[in-house]
């Protein structure tokens, strides 16, 4: 396929307003229509170099007309002997001014400017630039007078750039309106683990990423770009099980549009209405896609009654949520899938700012050998160019590298590109929100900022962390009123993305009766310093697709501390939920399995006192718990002794029935008295 390039690219790359490109394509009869337009590289080269040249003979022109204007007056009659010339003694300079332009301008050597500043005690090289009354002092001193002139707007690009992202700033900070130019849609993929996601996303990419996955599970977030006939698809990758829901949340607010993929084959899914609702929260259009649709069993119809019951309408069937049939294996139903994300797109009128400054959002960070601290971004507004400085969070950096998904080293990337970049001077948060900065002062005091805040944060008074053994203690303790058991964790992951969703999904788990507690978390593997403070504060390690250093393990059991390893997130989840109930008592549960009431007391010689009763409901039976009620009071709680049916001792009496109830250690009856029956049962604790 020839490469090509958007009419709003072009636009970019000339400095001019996207619209103005648009009317001068077509005036030259190039068939374009918006400014999403795409046009081939050779013809935009062609215009590009047609415009430049156009603009360069315009500025030319303007700029002869400009100097003829200020032509100076012819030249007056010399001055007579001892007058003086009124501009003989000022030296015009601009600003700033280096040791080398002081010099020429005196008509000295640098050396001997050098000397007289060391007079002043500053001692400066050949290329350093002066202060203004240093200038000024320096002027004096060889009887010249400085006058300082406005110097014209530098051409440079680096100049250029940051005046422009200044000026955009203080627009919008003016509420004054920015320039818009076209972008490409960000796209998510949502729904209920192994429905097709990416094996859908691998067919449209052609790029094998679902081989080798555990668990057929996506274990980090990323992005990719997608090229459909002359327009590109940002989509941005997100895993499939529930564990990841608020990378999910995060990765819908990211995004244009949401693609919710739905298995023919099984239907809607706990995850896929978990799915629907951060879409929904995050108002981003739905397109269903009904993928599977090559395997026995798929029924679409039944998924769409089913979104039907969940409040959104299939398009086929008169509601405006677009419901697309399509396998990631054949292929099927892909284009009309692509087409429809490239309509809605367009209804959207997508567009962004380039002269704004760059702001973006952290997908993926990590530790590389060989690349320090990484960060894979989508571009959200502005343009990123190799050099600019940024905040992220508690950490800064200079884009020293720019990579595309393909590893390609980039000038620059604009709004709705995914790319990575190298120069943090640390590993950001994932989801964190990346913000151009004018300088290395500014972008390291914002980092600063933000990280003393946290740090306040960690210092702030927080509740004391019980160990293990306390938690049993605590529910035997009728008393101990005042706060929940805490299970303490320390978590390790591969990468910045696992860690939030693990620690989002761990802080998830909701219990009355006991909490988890992740007191430390990082990203790379155990180390020995993990197992000390996990003794200390009687922590379990939890390892996500990470490794324990050598002689870690000894160096845990020796200090009784247990070291769990995962590679899948739901496994990882369950253990812990079975961790915490196996730290809980067992609730006793009383059930009621009879009633009886008193007719008549019988005080029997041997015997002691019985009472006579009528079995009103259930069954009444031989040691079996029983309670004594008196006009809705409790007054005694024990167990039946024995039962009598006339003379005989029997084990079991049933509702209309007649008998003797002895109870265990009790006489104390009246007539009207109830006796309720119970059978006690262990029921296995939940969180």
């Amino acid at each position: 396929m020839s490469e090509k390039k958007r009419v709003y690219e072009l636009a970019n790359e000339l400095g001019m307003a996207a619209k103005d490109v648009l009317a001068i394509l077509i005036k030259e009869g190039y068939d374009v229509k918006t400014t999403s337009s795409s046009l081939l590289k050779s013809d935009a080269d062609l215009v590009f170099s047609q415009i430049m040249a156009d603009t360069k003979k315009k500025e030319a022109e303007a700029k002869a007309v400009k100097k003829a204007a200020a032509a100076p007056p012819p030249a007056p009659v010399a001055p007579a002997d001892g007058e003086a010339s009124e501009d003989s003694d000022e030296i015009h300079l601009k600003s700033p001014v280096t040791v080398r332009d002081l010099a020429q301008a005196l008509d000295l050597k640098p050396n001997a400017v050098i000397v007289q500043l060391m007079g002043l005690n500053i001692f400066a090289a050949i290329n350093q630039v002066l202060e203004l009354d240093i200038v000024e002092k320096i002027c004096a001193k060889n009887g010249k007078r400085f006058v300082q002139e406005r110097r014209e707007k530098s051409n440079h690009p680096v100049f250029e750039r940051k005046a422009s992202a200044v000026a955009a700033a203080e627009a919008k900070r003016q509420g004054r309106p920015a320039r818009k130019v076209g972008r490409p849609p960000v796209v998510v993929f949502m729904g209920h683990v192994d429905h097709g996601k990416t094996t859908l996303q691998d067919y449209i990419r052609k790029t094998k990423v679902a081989a080798g996955e555990a668990g057929g599970i996506t274990q980090a977030i990323g992005a990719s770009v997608a090229q459909y006939g002359d327009q590109t698809i940002t989509f941005l990758d997100t895993p499939g099980h529930a564990a990841f829901t608020a990378m999910r949340a995060r990765g819908a607010n990211a995004t244009d549009i949401a693609v919710l993929v739905i298995a023919a084959t099984e239907g809607i899914m706990p995850q896929t209405v978990e799915a629907i609702h951060h879409a929904q929260a995050a108002k981003v259009p739905i397109i269903v896609a009904v993928t599977k649709i090559d395997l026995p069993g798929a029924d679409t119809d039944k998924v769409r009654r089913q979104l039907q019951e969940n409040g959104i309408q299939p398009e086929d069937w008169g509601g405006n949520t677009a419901v697309i049939p399509c396998s990631g294996i054949t292929g099927e139903g892909v284009d009309d899938l692509l087409e429809r994300i490239l309509l809605e797109a367009e209804m959207l009128e997508l567009a962004a700012d380039p002269d704004a400054p760059f702001e973006g959002l952290v997908i993926e960070a990590q530790m590389e050998s060989g690349m320090g601290p990484t960060a894979n971004i989508l571009v959200r507004n502005g343009t990123l160019r190799i050099g600019d400085w940024f905040s992220c969070g508690a950490t800064y950096g200079k884009a020293k590298a720019i990579l595309d998904t393909h590893g390609k080293r980039l000038a620059k990337a604009t709004a709705s590109t995914p790319v990575k970049i190298m120069g943090y001077n640390g590993v950001p948060e994932a989801g964190e929100t990346v913000v151009w900065q004018p300088d290395e002062k500014a972008a390291k005091a914002v980092a600063d900022e933000e990280l003393a805040k946290r740090r306040a944060e960690e210092l702030a008074p927080k509740r004391a962390a019980l160990t293990l053994e306390d938690i049993n203690q605590l529910f035997k303790n009728e008393a101990a009123t005042a706060s929940l058991p805490e299970l303490n964790l320390i978590l390790k992951t591969d990468v910045r993305g696992s860690l939030e969703a693990i620690g989002e999904s761990i802080n998830g788990i909701k219990s009355q009766k006991i909490t988890c507690k992740v007191i430390h978390s990082g990203v790379g593997e155990i180390t020995e310093n993990d197992v000390i403070l996990a003794a200390a504060s009687k922590a379990i390690i939890i390892g996500f697709h990470v490794r324990a250093m050598p002689g870690i393990n000894k160096i845990a059991k020796n200090k009784g501390v247990e070291i769990r390893l995962y590679s899948i997130i739901y496994e990882l989840l369950d253990d812990l939920r079975d961790a915490m109930r196996g730290r809980l008592t067992p609730e006793t549960k009383e059930v009621l399995l009879g009633e009886a009431e008193i007719m008549q007391v019988f005080n029997i010689t041997k015997a002691g006192k019985i009472c006579g009763c009528r079995v009103n409901s259930g069954s009444v039976r031989v040691n079996l718990k029983a309670k004594v009620y008196r006009q809705k009071e409790l007054i005694y709680s024990g167990l039946v002794a024995s039962l009598k049916h006339f003379k005989e001792d029997v084990k079991e009496m049933k509702a209309g029935q007649e008998c003797g109830i002895k109870l265990d250690n009790f006489e104390d009856f009246e007539v009207g008295d109830r006796i309720s029956v119970f059978q006690t049962q262990q029921i296995a604790p939940e969180l």
